[in-house]
């Protein structure tokens, strides 16, 4: 398989402002992993381990620190609801922008308004204020923008369903099509049954170190002997 992505001894620091002390911390201190061509990788880890750092590198969203990160031309999507919606634009002009920030050229995005209209099922109000909107209005929006977004590599943090009951049936189904579709896959996930059923292999943080890879039924279960108590 074509490689895609490989990151070597990476570690990414933040840097506290002054007013509290200019303290470094690493959110990822050493983390090793290569993504190939219809990989689908887990990745799991207690909260704070650097999962969701690793994620935003993968996207190229952040630079490591140190260590080496390489990605192949390819598209690479972060699937996320945090789209930057402007409050005052209607879901409509909101969606156009969106689209461009996902890297979707307009005719592209024209071409598809009427699809992401009908997905979102937000009847009239897709032509009122986004600040007319409740918190699921916004999720059903943000998340039928992002799929029509085809990429070669997928990220995807914990959101495999938003909205209300009906809706998570249909974006979650949406998300599992992709995912089986051939399309490079790396999934932060809680949800040991998730892993296991869409991934092919497993990579395990601790405090934003590279700690086991391999395949979804090894690392899980040394995941869960060491870390007996491990919750979301």
């Amino acid at each position: 398989m074509d490689m895609l992505v490989r990151l070597q001894n990476a570690g990414v620091a933040f840097h506290a402002q002054r007013r509290f002390g200019g303290t470094q911390y690493w959110a990822l201190q050493d983390v090793s992993l290569e993504l190939r061509r219809g990989q689908r990788l887990g990745v799991i880890g207690r909260n704070g381990a650097g999962k969701s750092t690793l994620l935003r590198v993968i996207a190229g969203i952040l630079q490591p620190d140190r260590g080496r990160f390489w990605r192949a031309e390819v598209s690479c999507q972060l699937l996320s609801l945090s789209l930057g919606f402007v409050p005052h634009l209607s879901g409509r002009d909101n969606a156009i922008l969106c689209g461009l920030r996902l890297g979707l050229r307009r005719r592209e995005i024209d071409a598809q308004l009427g699809e992401i209209q009908a997905y979102a099922e937000l009847g009239d109000f897709f032509e009122q204020p986004v600040a007319s909107y409740s918190n699921g209005m916004i999720l059903r929006l943000g998340f039928s923008v992002a799929i029509q977004v085809q990429p070669d590599v997928l990220l995807i943090d914990e959101m495999l369903a938003v909205g209300d009951a009906d809706f998570q049936v249909k974006s979650a189904q949406a998300i599992h099509q992709r995912i089986h579709a051939g399309t490079s896959v790396v999934l932060v996930s809680h949800d040991d049954d998730k892993i296991a059923t869409l991934c092919d292999s497993v990579l395990w943080i601790e405090q934003g170190r590279s700690r086991l890879y391999g395949d979804c039924d090894t690392v899980l279960k040394a995941y869960h002997a060491a870390v007996p108590a491990a919750t979301p």
